[in-house]
């Protein structure tokens, strides 16, 4: 029988059972769950197993991929030089990054990249017939292509946007962290990977990896992919279309954080690795109001930036409605993530598969879900709809005592 590890508040013990019991039934393979209320965590538990097979349990210290939750941790880099007025918001990129402004680019904001609003969303790229045949391949190739980020950035640079800046989202799926750890690099001289670690991971002794080191590798969890006939294929996509062009450019598959080279690598829109406890302790500068534990990361100001709605309709990437602040999402009834009620003060992002953070400034709380089997779906999973509405219910108990 699956076993659940780790603590809990008894006004919680509920969501530990629910845990337990999505173990127990399979729908989860390998998990962890994290609840942070004041700095507090009320809710730290795992349990499960790292691989397919069931072999090797998941324990306090298991990572695996948290997909684009990444990007949570990445904008708070960028809003980290925001609040010490090294990096101004409203201002051109190409202020920062010169080169930027070439193509029409040169009146770009820096908001504008943060908010997926640009009209810069990946490389212009179109794929052979026989590359499509072969997709996961090319995708492992594409992925360890993009470490090179000096061209890859260079390339970004030198493209046109692919619709009129400001008017529109589009999900940046995989170059996002290329934008803005460009931007950190023009500002600081220091890589997306070293100022998070200096900035954010090491002050607060979090568990977060851009480019796993060789010797963090064991503790490594698979990721379990959904049927890979499920993967939507390419040839299904009207190839002149936002949707279309992305999916050729913007290569994802299931299975590609598996591979080492992968884990290895530097990619500040997808390739973190971590779990639900260091994800909720870096995720806590926003719902803590910029402090963790008397050290200030952002001021509340910067965190009022950070939620403030900058774009709201329909996203030509995720192909449905959103509404986007800086580098998280505002609830929103017609969004892709209904299942997050519209509250002031509440923010989130989301990750391939079914990843999940959430930052409560109200009630002080934040919420993270890190999983290894994923769901076929643009955001959240069947299991987080479960431990969300209980989590819900279990806190006005807590908040009594």
């Amino acid at each position: 029988m699956a076993e659940v590890h780790g603590s809990c508040d008894s006004a919680f013990h509920s969501v530990r059972d629910l845990l337990q019991q999505r173990l127990a039934e399979g729908n989860e393979v390998g998990a962890s769950l994290c609840v942070n209320v004041d700095g507090k965590n009320v809710v730290d538990i795992w349990g499960g197993h790292e691989d397919a097979g069931q072999t090797k349990p998941w324990d306090k210290e298991t990572i695996t991929s948290i997909w684009s939750t990444t990007k949570v941790v990445t904008s708070l880099a960028a809003l980290i030089l925001v609040n010490r007025g090294q990096l101004d918001l409203n201002e051109n990129v190409a202020t920062y990054w010169p080169e930027f402004a070439a193509n029409g680019k040169e009146n770009i904001k820096v908001f504008q990249i943060l908010s997926h609003s640009s009209g810069v969303i990946t490389l212009d790229r179109d794929l052979t017939p026989e590359e499509m045949q072969h997709r996961e391949e090319l995708v492992v190739k594409v992925a360890l292509e993009l470490q090179d980020e000096e061209k890859i950035t260079a390339r970004l640079a030198e493209q046109a946007p692919w619709y009129t800046p400001g008017s529109q989202s589009a999900y940046m799926g995989t170059m996002y962290g290329h934008l803005v750890g460009k931007i950190i690099r023009c500002v600081t001289g220091k890589s997306l990977s070293q100022f998070i670690t200096e900035e954010i991971t090491e002050p607060l002794g979090a568990d977060f990896w851009l480019g796993v080191p060789e010797e963090e590798l064991s503790r490594t969890a698979d990721i379990i992919p959904f049927p890979l006939d499920q993967v939507f294929p390419l040839t299904a996509l009207d190839p002149t279309s936002i949707l279309g062009r992305v999916m050729r450019s913007s290569l994802v598959y299931p299975t590609i954080p598996n591979k080492d080279a992968i884990r290895k690598s530097h990619n500040g829109s997808m390739g973190g690795f971590s779990n639900a406890r260091a994800m909720a302790r870096i995720a806590s500068i926003v719902s803590l109001d910029g402090t963790v534990e008397g050290k200030q990361y952002l001021s509340p100001q910067t965190v009022d930036e950070m939620m403030r709605e900058r774009i709201r309709g329909f996203d030509m990437c995720l192909n449905g409605k959103v509404c986007f602040g800086l580098g998280v999402a505002r609830p929103w009834s017609e969004s892709v993530h209904p299942l997050i009620p519209e509250e002031d003060g509440v923010c989130f992002w989301s990750g391939y598969g079914g990843a999940f953070v959430i930052m409560d400034r109200r009630r002080r709380m934040t919420i993270s879900y890190i999983m290894n089997k994923l769901e076929n779906r643009p955001a959240g999973s069947s299991n987080f709809d479960l431990y969300l509405p209980e989590i819900k219910k279990c806190f006005p108990e807590y908040a009594k005592a």
